[in-house]
């Protein structure tokens, strides 16, 4: 029950559902994911955090860059991820973000700073 509670309050909020359609295409790091969802970096992080406890995603370090991916851990994160590889495949902001992803260069945006 708790890891489907988990998995069910991580895909209850509006930027994690869009980090998740992202992370169907490709791997990320924060200044991308944020660079397209235009919020902060430490409000993806935050996000981030919430998805990786509900074992919605992995992590894996590249250089000084850390990436997320899909990775489901469970039953539950891995029949929502599932699920949601046909979900909002329509929706507008989603198909806004697949456009915008294309252009996120993590070069340009981590290091620009």
């Amino acid at each position: 029950m708790r890891d489907f509670e988990k998995v069910l309050k991580a895909c209850a909020d509006k930027n994690r559902i869009r980090i998740l359609k992202l992370l169907e295409k490709r791997r990320l790091c924060v200044c991308e994911i944020a660079f397209v969802l235009g919020i902060t970096q430490p409000s993806v992080s935050r996000h981030l955090r919430k998805l990786k406890k509900a074992a919605l995603i992995e992590t894996e370090q590249d250089s000084f860059w850390t990436n997320y991916f899909l990775k489901p851990g469970n039953k539950y994160a891995k029949a929502i991820a599932s699920s949601m590889k046909q979900w909002l495949n329509d929706d507008n902001i989603v198909k806004q973000d697949l456009v915008k992803v294309k252009k996120a260069n993590r070069e340009k945006l981590c290091c620009a700073k």
